[in-house]
């Protein structure tokens, strides 16, 4: 059995793991911007097509099996149950072999079927490769969950840093190599998708080591008397809730499935020539690190008021408790409107900054509502789940991306990119009407405070103004000799000031109090701009 842990470890892993998995999301969105550069939008949209499959098994070893795991295993752990405790490690590692071996064999052997049904032979290669991260999934996610079921939750925050390090030094490095050869875009995209072999390689071994540093021989009764029947359940709880957990937080991956199965091939039936279709779909993936940054911000800041509302004695409180819920979903309002807004204002010049031109501007702005709508799905989803509603979410996840899949046809031969984009917008709407229904239903209280929503809302506009009006002027007085360097000045510039004016505004709206604010990021520093009254 593993070696208990001290007490103080589990608040001190729990700030380890935050931070890592904080570090983990911001590099999964910077290391695209380089690798675009280096790619071109063809080479991006290679790599973009296959994406997908990688944050299926990223979701599996990261949010949902370890966490059903380390749920099953503190539990029987707090009632001495050896015997319990060895069937569950034994259970999972079969169970999640078993799913891990059976992605890999279709994934390798059904390449070519996929790579047809995306429109696109070649990525078979690319698919190939990423079959191979599979194989590596089962044992990260089980010592992850095991080892956070001691309250260790350091293990799991460096092997998750180490593996996107690897991952993105292996991404940069391969695509720089392989451009510099003369090799073709899909053997780059290849090289690009090794790095997901090399990094579950690296988290592999580091939890290897972490594992067999804290795991010791049990005393306990032997594994070969545990019943099977005990088995059974354990697998199917493991099944159950693992899958639900893991589908819920795969609600952008799916959408972005659901682009690659159809963007592509949509673009092809309706006379577009085959390289035009593929940088089209290129320029619109630029989107992708785009939300991820804002969702980076939005997300992580209504997510930290979670725990507050999964307490007991919350539950117990259903008026405290449904204070709680409206101040993550106000908080996750305010994050994503700021974020959506404010790239809005400045889309043309974080587009230039970041990846050369300013092409396909217009659609990256309508994605940029993804990342408000996303903000408030997340916070209902985590509150739903920790409300015990674990299955309503995955299911209306799944039911997200049959939606998505479907709109694209008609939208995509009706506005081209731009369309796929209002299909997502239109799925992540109907999600978040489906999931707001199941919160009332569940609380029978009002969610949201619509004036503070309309505050909210007037201080976006605001913002978004300025920052047109300020561009527009820099425009004016500044010469375009380099225009990436004009556009990187009026971005880094108009986020400080449309960031101002929309803080200010809000907190003036007195939308927050300031004992809200203490809970906030930098919020004692915040609550010197609100009104007497709101303090």
């Amino acid at each position: 059995m593993l070696v208990p842990k001290q007490s103080n470890n589990w608040f001190k892993g729990a700030i380890i793991l935050t931070v890592g998995a904080l570090v983990v999301k911001i590099l999964s969105a910077v290391y695209r911007i380089p690798f675009q550069n280096i790619v071109g939008d063809t080479g991006f949209y290679i790599y973009q097509q296959v994406y997908p499959i990688y944050g299926v098994a990223i979701s599996l070893s990261t949010y949902g099996f370890p966490v059903v795991i380390s749920k099953l295993y503190t539990e029987m752990k707090s009632k001495d149950d050896l015997i319990g405790l060895e069937g569950l490690i034994r259970s999972s590692f079969l169970l999640l072999y078993s799913i891990g071996i059976g992605a890999f064999l279709f994934l390798f052997f059904g390449a070519e079927y996929l790579s047809a049904a995306m429109g696109d032979e070649e990525l078979a290669i690319l698919i190939r490769v990423i079959s191979f991260a599979f194989l590596f999934t089962p044992f990260v996610a089980t010592s992850r969950g095991i080892l956070q079921g001691e309250g260790n939750m350091v293990p799991t925050a460096v092997s998750q840093v180490a593996e996107q390090l690897m991952r993105v030094g292996t991404i940069l490095f391969c695509s720089v190599y392989f451009i510099s050869k003369g090799y073709s875009l899909y053997t780059v995209g290849a090289g690009a998708m090794l790095g997901s072999v090399t990094g579950g390689l690296l988290s592999f071994l580091v939890l290897f080591y972490f594992y067999k540093k804290h795991r010791t021989l049990s005393d306990g009764p032997s594994v070969y008397r545990i019943r099977r029947s005990n088995n059974k359940k354990i697998i199917k709880k493991i099944i159950y809730e693992g899958i639900t957990i893991s589908v819920s937080s795969m609600l952008l991956i799916l959408l972005q499935l659901a682009d690659s199965l159809t963007i592509y091939t949509q673009l092809l039936s309706v006379g577009i020539h085959g390289e035009q279709a593929k940088v089209l779909k290129g320029i619109y993936d630029r989107g992708q690190p785009l939300i991820q940054l804002g969702t980076v911000i939005s997300t992580s800041m209504a997510l930290t008021l979670v725990p507050f509302i999964t307490g007991e004695r919350l539950k117990k409180e259903k008026s405290l408790l449904a204070e709680k819920v409206r101040f993550s979903l106000v908080v996750s309002i305010f994050f994503g409107f700021g974020a959506s807004i404010g790239l809005i204002s400045m889309i043309n010049e974080v587009n230039g900054m970041l990846f050369q031109n300013e092409q396909g501007s217009q659609v990256l702005a309508i994605l940029c509502f993804v990342i408000l709508l996303n903000a408030m799905i997340v916070t209902c989803t985590a509150v739903l789940q920790g409300l015990g509603s674990t299955l309503y979410p995955a299911i209306i996840v799944v039911i997200g991306f049959v939606i998505k899949y479907a709109l694209n046809g008609p939208f995509v031969t009706a506005f081209g990119t731009s369309g796929a984009a209002y299909a997502t917008n239109l799925t992540l709407i109907i999600i978040l009407v489906l999931m707001a229904v199941k919160l009332y239903m569940l609380l029978r209280v009002p969610l949201l405070d619509r004036k503070h929503v309309m505050i909210i809302l007037f201080a976006a506009v605001c913002m978004y103004l300025s920052v047109e009006g300020y561009i527009h002027l820099t425009d004016i007085f500044i010469q375009k000799e380099d225009s990436r360097l004009l556009s990187a000045f009026q971005s880094l510039t108009g986020v400080v000031l449309g960031g101002f004016i929309y803080v200010f505004l809000v907190l003036k709206g007195n939308v927050f109090k300031e004992q809200d604010l203490l809970v906030l990021p930098f919020g004692s520093k915040l609550s010197w701009f609100l009104p007497k009254k709101g303090r």
